[in-house]
Formats: C-alpha cells, sequence, structure tokens
C-alpha cells in the first residue's frame, strides 16, 4: 500500500533512473541472473528500492526492464565488434553502467549525455570504480535544439563510425520531438548505428494504467508509441536491421510475462486470435542503420 506521508513514487525524471537501476539489482542478484551489474543497487540506492516497492505492479513488471537491458548488452556488444564502433553516444544516459560492467574495447571513447544533477550524482557514486574503456560526461538538455546540434556536431567531427544510445528515452518524447532527435542524429555522417527500445501503442496503454498518474505528475508522461513501429525512423533516414520483441526474448531468457502460461493456453486454443493480440504487443529492441 502507498505511504502517502512518503510523497509521491516518482517525483521526477531522475527518478525512472533510479527506478530500473533497481530492476538491474534485482536480476543481479538472482542465483540465475541473466546478467550482473554490481553497482546497480548502489546507483538505485533506497529511492530506488521505495519506488519499485511503491509502485502498482512495480515488482511484478520488473522482467521487461531486465529482458530490454539483456537484450541491448547483447546488441550493443555485436554491434561494436561487428562494425568497428569507435565511439558511442548515449544519450539520457541515466544509471547505465555498461561501460563498467561489459567487456568493451579499451579504446572505445564512450560519452554520456544528461542532465546536470544525474551526471553529478553518477559521477560521485562511481568515482572509485575504473571503467573498461575511455568514459566522457557531458551535461546537456536534449531539449535545447541548439545546444544538442552542437554537440551532435562536435562529437561527429571526431569520429569514425559512432553508435547512439537511447534506452529508455524516446518513450517520454512526442512524435515531433523524436522526429527532430532523428533528423539531427541523421545529419552526423560519422553516427551511422542508433540502438534503442519502442513500445507498441497497447504497451503504451498498459503503462498509463499501471503508472500514468506518476509518471505525469513528474513530468515525464509516456509518449511515444508509433502505430508503425520502428518503420517511424525510415523518413528521417533510418532503418532497422534488427529487431527483438520483448516478449519472445522473456521467454529465451526464462523471465516469462506475468500470465505467460494463460498466453501459451490460448495459443493452442486460439492461435489465430492470439497471434493476432500479440503484434498490438509488438514491443522490442531494435537496431537502426543509417541510409
Amino acid at each position: 500500500m502507498n505511504d502517502k506521508s512518503k510523497g509521491p513514487a516518482i517525483r521526477n525524471v531522475s527518478d525512472t533512473a533510479r527506478w530500473v537501476a533497481f530492476y538491474r539489482a534485482m536480476e543481479t542478484e538472482r542465483k540465475d541472473a541473466i546478467f550482473h551489474d554490481p553497482y546497480a543497487r548502489k546507483l538505485a540506492g533506497a529511492r530506488g528500492e521505495e519506488i519499485v516497492n511503491t509502485l502498482r505492479g512495480g515488482k511484478r513488471q520488473a522482467w521487461a526492464m531486465i529482458v530490454r537491458t539483456a537484450l541491448l548488452d547483447d546488441m550493443l556488444l555485436r554491434t561494436i565488434a561487428d562494425h568497428g564502433i569507435d565511439l558511442v553516444v548515449n544519450l539520457a544516459a541515466g544509471l547505465d553502467t555498461r561501460p563498467y560492467r561489459l567487456a568493451l574495447p579499451p579504446a572505445l571513447r564512450w560519452v554520456e549525455v544528461d542532465l546536470p544533477e544525474m551526471i553529478a550524482y553518477k559521477t560521485e557514486m562511481l568515482v572509485s570504480e575504473t571503467p573498461h574503456c575511455q568514459v566522457e560526461r557531458m551535461t546537456l538538455d536534449l531539449a535545447d535544439d541548439a545546444a544538442r546540434r552542437e554537440l551532435f556536431a562536435r562529437l561527429d567531427a571526431d569520429a569514425r563510425r559512432a553508435l547512439v544510445i537511447t534506452e529508455g528515452l524516446l518513450a517520454y518524447l512526442s512524435e515531433e520531438h523524436v522526429g527532430k532527435l532523428a533528423r539531427d542524429l541523421h545529419q552526423c555522417q560519422h553516427f551511422q548505428y542508433w540502438l534503442t527500445d519502442i513500445a507498441s501503442p497497447k504497451v503504451k496503454q498498459m503503462m498509463e494504467k499501471h503508472w500514468g498518474k506518476e509518471l505525469r505528475a513528474a513530468g515525464a508522461p509516456i509518449q511515444f508509441a508509433p502505430e508503425v513501429g520502428e518503420e517511424f525512423f525510415r523518413p528521417f533516414g533510418w532503418e532497422s536491421i534488427e529487431f527483438r520483441g520483448f516478449f519472445q526474448a522473456s521467454r529465451e531468457f526464462n523471465r516469462p510475462v506475468p500470465g505467460d502460461w494463460m498466453i501459451r493456453l490460448w495459443a493452442r486454443l486460439m492461435p489465430r486470435r492470439t497471434a493476432k493480440m500479440m503484434k498490438l504487443w509488438r514491443s522490442g529492441a531494435t537496431l537502426l542503420r543509417r541510409v
């Protein structure tokens, strides 16, 4: 039950980073963990744990963030290895710790971009830790069009082949702002790949039902969930070359969706109807390539 005296579950957009970090801590502490983030609990802090315990279905919905983390880990490592990536630009990086927990090339330049408060907090928390690659942190409000374009141009000038990550960011932006971001990224000739997650309208509806009130109060409403999925990015010069759905991956990782047993039963009894239903819930991680 929510304790009203403690205030809202999510107070600001930075709280969403602590929320997700605690999910990574939950997974890390399992005996059969599909990834390990030894920094997650420290970064999430008591606030992250409080958010998960307070939000409606907070622990029940952990599977989605855990699966997303594992998928993006895999897709990131393969893209870096297969395509000679020398720069990773992590936009709205939050409390992501991939440079510290993944076996990344030592010469890789990894640039994290976020609001000043988040950058300061993360820098303080990880001050005694050593990353596996070359990490830089830059403060920027991504809503500032001129500053965003200036930063992108500066990073592009120093890169040969860059990969951009927007994990957990696009959902909080309008289609107009996602389009602006996609266009700005495409203006950078060395920004060749873009790794992101994308939700369907049905998933957005579910998230609104569970957490919409809290997210809106924190100034972070769920907005981006295009009907056309990853095809949204094509007019802006980006094509999807890989898509991995969260639902299928949840079975592969043995982190099933709540009620998965019922979905399996429906699939046997009503295969066509179930397949149609699952298309409505099609959400996942996609790797985009500049065209």
